[in-house]
């Protein structure tokens, strides 16, 4: 009995030094990008993109949950402007996206805060390609925790899927004539 009970302890030691000592192997960052081409000049993608009241109308996470609540504040858009959502989703959640940066026709940045899981930072470049623009989608969140660190392997599978289908949505809407 007492060979069973020392095993079962090194058993759980064993478990929790590769828990956290594997941890501390993976990266403190988490960083997601996507990419996608739209026939739309740079201009009318980056007045969709750039302005969070919009952003329902293209949003993957609204698929999730159609009930989602928001509310805007600050600069009608650029930089400045905030949203604010609540949904009883999980997947989806409450938080807040301020845009943190704009330069016109170019470059949207944002910051979000996802109430109690975190923030983090992305930022949309719109760049002229043919007849078109190609934009591409960076996210980047920090993982601070051991818990952080091991939910950051699955970031570019689940935050990437969301980020390609709402690109999808971007590009259907920008490319309405």
């Amino acid at each position: 009995m007492k060979s069973v009970i020392k095993a079962i302890v090194f058993l759980i030691m064993g478990f929790t030094v590769i828990f956290y000592g594997g941890a501390l192997l993976l990266p403190g960052v988490a960083r997601v990008e996507r990419s996608i081409d739209i026939a739309a000049p740079p201009e009318k993608i980056y007045a969709i993109a750039a302005d969070l009241r919009r952003w329902p109308e293209w949003s993957a996470w609204l698929e999730a949950d159609p009930r989602t609540r928001f509310s805007f504040e600050g600069a009608e858009q650029g930089a400045g402007q905030v949203m604010r959502w609540t949904s009883g989703n999980p997947m989806v959640g409450s938080g807040t996206m301020t845009v943190t940066d704009a330069l016109p026709h170019v470059r949207v940045s944002t910051r979000s805060d996802y109430a109690g899981f975190g923030t983090s930072t992305a930022a949309m470049d719109f760049a002229p390609q043919g007849q078109g623009t190609r934009v591409t989608w960076r996210f980047e969140s920090q993982l601070p925790g051991v818990i952080d660190r091991w939910a950051g392997l699955g970031m570019d599978r689940t935050v990437g899927a969301d980020y390609d289908a709402a690109l999808r949505n971007l590009r259907t809407l920008a490319e309405r004539p």
